[in-house]
This record gives C-alpha cells, structure tokens and sequence, in this order.
C-alpha cells in the first residue's frame, strides 16, 4: 500500500487518461484506473487496473472502498463526433448517465473532487478564432451536447453538495509522450493527425473534409494542443481542488489555430513524404473555426504548454506512430 492521495482515472487506459496517469504519478499521486477496455489498452495502464463499467454501480462502489479514492479524474466517455450524429443514445447512454453513476459512486464514497475532461465541442458552430469560456454553449452535435448536459450536472453537484469540480474544455489533444511508449491508437481513427500519419503507413485512405470554408485555404481551422500539456493541466486543476477551490470551466488551448492542409503541410516538413488524399464534402457538426482563447487557463490554473509548437506535435506523433505500427499488425 502507499500512503500517496489516490485517483480514481476514468477512462485511464485511453489516449488522454493514460496521459493523465504518468502525470499524476510524476506528481506524487497514485492514480487507479478505471476502464471497460472497449477502447482503451490494458498495455497503457500504469498503475493499478479495475475493470469496469462506469454504469455497473457496484464495481465503482468496490473501487472507491478498496481503493481509498480521495479524486477522479474523469475521461472515460464515447468521443466521435460523427458516430454521435447517427447513434445519439449510445452517448447520452456512455456519456451522461454513466457520468451521473459516477457521481452517485462519489458522494455515497465521500469523495467530492472531480476534474472532468470536457471539450470545445460545447460552443458548436461558435465561428470564433478565440473562444471565451463566457461563450455562449451551443453544441451542434450529441457529442457536444452530452458533455455540456455533465457540465451543467457538476455546476448542480457544485451548488447542492459541496462538489470541487473542474470542467477542462480542450480542442484537439495531440502529440504523443516523448519517451514514445503510449500515444494515440484507436480502431476507429478519425482525428486527423494520427489518422494522416496511418495513411502514409498505408493503413486507411485519408480524406479532407471539406475545401469551401471562409478560412484563407478553405479548409477548417482548430486548435491542437499536446496531450502532455493536457495532462499537466489535469494535474494542476486537482491541486487547486485540493486547496478548496470550488472550480468552474476552463479552456485548455493554445490560442493559435491551423488549418487542414496547414497540419498536412506539417507532416510533409518532419516526414518527408506526403500524405495521399482526397477532397470530399463538410461532415455534419463540424464548424469552421474552434480556438479557444486560453487566458483564464493561464491566470487561474497557471496553465502554460510547453509543448504544443506544431512541431513538436507532429514529430512526437510520428515517432508514437512508427512504434505502434506492429501494434496496430495484430
């Protein structure tokens, strides 16, 4: 046993929470994972792993006794904007409901800290090249909508229970560790740059999206921010929550975004190749700009990256991606 405060990591052996993890422990915490594995890796897990589904009441309540959990940091969730589009109920199901369970396993646990992994998407169609949190959210798709209906839920947990929560909205996490073991590997890549770096490793044909926007190339605009500086954030909200600060919604970003064929061109600099494509139509829900404007980030959380140059984004992924292509072979 050690006598580190433990964190209960939804969603741990995913991209970003797998992140989370090795930040945590770097930090002096013992983070706990759980996680179904429907998407996540068991070979990601640093730390101790329960199997679990967030809607399974009785395995969170195991969690949290055996455990000793004294926060969570929450990832686990259903995250495709399209798969949203024409399967609602699988995230109102995965997403709200199972947050509300979590919630539930919280306060019978005693535990009223939370740091929540939110998104942009809040802000729909937003338009905007920086993106305040004071925004108005409108989300123009199930998945938006679903983490801005657990926003609201931990803004109610906040006012009636006594909840420390922090909703982190982050735009596009990227990049991969620097010591190359964990980084982005999905059945189902849609986003864009891992989803680049495989077509030129032959694994899927890659497709722009869309060549009509009102941006300078026509092509959408977003904001790519490291997942190491990601986790880094997660880790500095759950101190301030250790303090008695109550929260709130923060935006996780650089304030500077790029286009499609910006990051396409990015990846030709460090690779040396390019990346076959086609044009095809705008998807559904996908706005043309979202960049957040990070300054409350930065004043509240004392929230600087450190590593999300697009430069380091992009050789970071493909050094993840030249390891995880005999991964990717089984």
């Amino acid at each position: 046993m050690t006598d580190r405060p433990t964190v209960l990591v939804t969603g741990g052996a995913g991209y970003i929470g797998s992140h989370a993890c090795r930040a945590l422990t770097a930090a002096g915490y013992q983070p706990v994972v759980y996680d179904n594995l429907s998407t996540g890796h068991r070979s990601f897990v640093a730390g101790p792993l329960v199997t679990g589904d967030l809607l399974d009441g009785a395995a969170l309540a195991r969690a949290f006794a055996e455990h000793k959990v004294t926060a969570v940091m929450h990832f686990a969730a259903a995250s495709l904007v399209g798969e949203s589009m024409t399967d609602p109920q699988k995230y109102y199901i995965n997403n709200v409901q199972g947050t509300l369970s979590l919630l539930q396993a919280m306060r019978n646990a005693g535990c009223h800290r939370i740091v929540f992994s939110s998104t942009g998407a809040v802000y729909g169609n937003a338009d905007s090249k920086e993106l305040p949190e004071d925004f108005p959210c409108a989300p123009i798709n199930p998945y938006g909508a679903s983490k801005w209906m657990i926003e609201r839920m931990l803004a109610d947990y906040r006012a009636a229970y006594g909840f420390g929560a922090f909703c982190l909205r982050y735009f596009n996490a990227s990049g991969a560790d620097p010591a190359g073991g964990i980084g982005e590997l999905r059945d189902n890549e849609t986003h864009l740059i891992p989803r680049a770096m495989m077509a030129l490793q032959g694994h899927v044909d890659f497709a722009v999206f869309g060549d009509d926007y009102n941006t300078p190339d026509g092509t959408a605009i977003r904001d790519y921010i490291h997942v190491t500086d990601l986790a880094a954030a997660h880790v500095a909200a759950l101190k301030l929550l250790e303090t008695g600060h109550a929260g709130g919604s923060f935006n996780l970003g650089t304030g500077a975004g790029f286009s499609v064929r910006q990051i396409l061109d990015a990846i030709r600099q460090e690779t040396g190749r390019e990346v076959p494509h086609t044009v095809k139509p705008r998807r559904a829900g996908d706005p043309t700009y979202l960049v957040a404007d990070p300054s409350a980030a930065r004043k509240v959380l004392n929230f600087v990256p450190h590593h999300s140059d697009l430069p380091t984004v992009i050789r970071t992924a493909w050094a993840w991606h030249q390891k995880a292509h005999p991964l990717r072979a089984r």
